[in-house]
């Protein structure tokens, strides 16, 4: 008998904590983010209070048009500018007679919801709970130009810029190149092949340099992983792959796949001192059947510290799993290390220094030159 298909592939993602990290003072749990397998993005909000007021109009843009698909499959053409302190989103009313009583606009934290009465029928002309950042909604202004509908929403981040309205895969993969500076990115888990799959969806994507620890120890062992583990056993195919990662950790803009199975190197604690030279996601399988499950032993495995992967950091719990959909987990993994970065801007730029100061081991307390000593035990990574 065939297996049941999975209809729906959940992620919960969990930026980790650690509380050795003088960076960090508190435990982020980004929003679950779920992705039907239908190439239409299902998106829905509870509508609260309206927010938002209407004025006249105030500042023209140069503006880009673009095609985006919506809840319900309804595609929905708009005009989306970046004004810097505030973006602009112009949706079309076509040959409709709209007055503004007819317009209802609801803007709330990362939500959007705009309804209109055409002809004595709600139109939905946009409804998303995903916005690319946050806005201060008390400040939404709306007015009708000509026939557009105009709505100016006020950024919480003035220096992030926005790609596009809604946070997608292509406004993620644009917008994070201002955030991430460079910096290599390090997917570690228990799956080898997802690691890999993952990887390359977001090497393509940002347009970084795709590199496979596999691979290149298959290259220059000259035989698979597995005659290797067989012949010299997990802890010295770990010593290997940790000497590859040494020579990639001085890279930039890399996406790097590392052997899972708990074969590796990220399997271990004590060598993520290459590791730490980039940004690292742990992409981790479970069987929880809802998300605050999920949520909870998310919490666990990183408390818990037995492995090398609790160092990761970013977390994306994956429920099933299809190699088809490598590009939703992608997505999930550059969202919540958009909010990890976000969260402190400094971040990249502390991985650079790691970086010049030679990989040391003493992520995230960087010590000055001379100024730490591997072998202390006080020194060692957190």
């Amino acid at each position: 008998m065939a297996p049941t298909p999975i209809t729906t592939v959940t992620f919960t993602s969990t930026i980790c904590f650690n509380p050795h990290n003088p960076f960090k003072t508190a435990h982020i749990s980004p929003p679950k983010l779920s992705f039907p397998l239908s190439p239409i993005a299902s998106l829905s909000l509870k509508i609260g209070a309206l927010k938002s007021r209407n004025v006249s109009p105030f500042k023209r843009y140069n503006r880009f048009s673009c095609n985006c698909t919506f809840t319900a499959s309804t595609s929905t053409n708009y005009e989306f500018s970046d004004g810097y302190t505030e973006v602009e989103l112009r949706l079309p009313l076509g040959d409709q007679e709209v007055q503004s009583r007819d317009i209802f606009v609801d803007a709330d934290g990362t939500s959007l919801f705009v309804r209109i009465q055409s002809s004595g029928l709600p139109v939905t002309l946009i409804e998303t709970n995903a916005l690319f950042d946050r806005i201060k909604p008390a400040e939404t202004i709306w007015y009708i130009d000509d026939d557009q509908l105009v709505i100016n929403l006020k950024k919480q981040d003035p220096d992030l810029k926005w790609p596009d309205i809604m946070e997608s895969w292509e406004s993620l993969t644009a917008g994070a190149m201002q955030l991430l500076k460079g910096a290599s990115i390090y997917i570690v888990g228990d799956s080898t092949e997802i690691n890999q799959r993952v990887a390359r969806e977001l090497a393509v994507g940002l347009g970084y340099t795709p590199l496979d620890t596999k691979e290149l120890l298959e290259a220059v062992a000259q035989q698979t992983i597995d005659s290797l583990v067989l012949a010299e056993g997990s802890d010295s195919v770990a010593e290997s792959e940790s000497t590859i990662l040494e020579s990639l950790s001085s890279h930039v803009r890399t996406v790097v796949s590392t052997l899972g199975e708990k074969r590796g190197a990220a399997a271990r604690t004590d060598k993520w001192q290459h590791l730490y030279a980039g940004f690292t996601v742990w992409v981790s399988q479970t069987e929880a059947i809802d998300e605050d499950t999920a949520k909870e032993e998310a919490k666990r495995n990183v408390q818990d510290g037995s492995l090398g992967y609790s160092k990761a950091d970013v977390l994306v719990k994956l429920q099933g799993w299809d190699a088809a959909h490598a590009k939703n987990v992608a997505q999930a993994s550059l969202s919540v290390l958009k909010q990890l970065i976000l969260s402190d801007r400094k971040l990249p730029d502390k991985k650079s220094l790691y970086i010049r100061f030679g990989c040391r081991g003493d992520w995230p307390n960087i010590q000055p030159p001379g100024g730490f000593d591997p072998s202390s035990e006080a020194a060692s990574p957190a």
